[in-house]
């Protein structure tokens, strides 16, 4: 089972804010970073070296695990997406409960009331 932490390792971030401004330019979309997926692998690897990064991200109600390549290129990366078989968040991988407590204190100031229904982990 794949390993997420909220929590970006310092030695990861800048790579982890440089594929989440691509991809938010790529789809003109407003992602927030709440993750990644096993940031381990990229830890390891040599300094100089292409990592691959799990990315879990947020916009709204919709999130997303999006698999992004990073090659430090000067004082920037250059990113490119991986493709996947899907980049729809798999249930292990559900957003982290400060994301999803947002959500549902957002839905409860527009609505008198809510309806969650959970399907197979989905929410």
């Amino acid at each position: 089972m794949p390993n997420v932490v909220e929590d970006i390792p310092i030695k990861l971030k800048p790579a982890a804010e440089a594929a989440l401004a691509w991809i938010n330019q790529e789809r003109g979309a407003q992602f927030k970073l709440t993750g990644l997926v096993d940031p381990d692998k990229a830890m390891g690897q040599e300094i100089g070296q292409p990592i691959e990064l799990g990315l879990v991200l947020c916009e709204g109600d919709l999130c997303r695990h999006e698999q992004v390549r990073l090659e430090a290129k000067g004082q920037g990366f250059e990113v490119s997406a991986i493709e996947t078989e899907t980049s729809v968040i798999p249930p292990h991988l559900d957003p982290p409960f400060g994301v999803r407590q947002g959500w549902l204190d957002d839905q409860l100031g527009k609505h008198a009331f809510i309806v969650l229904l959970v399907y197979r982990g989905l929410w």
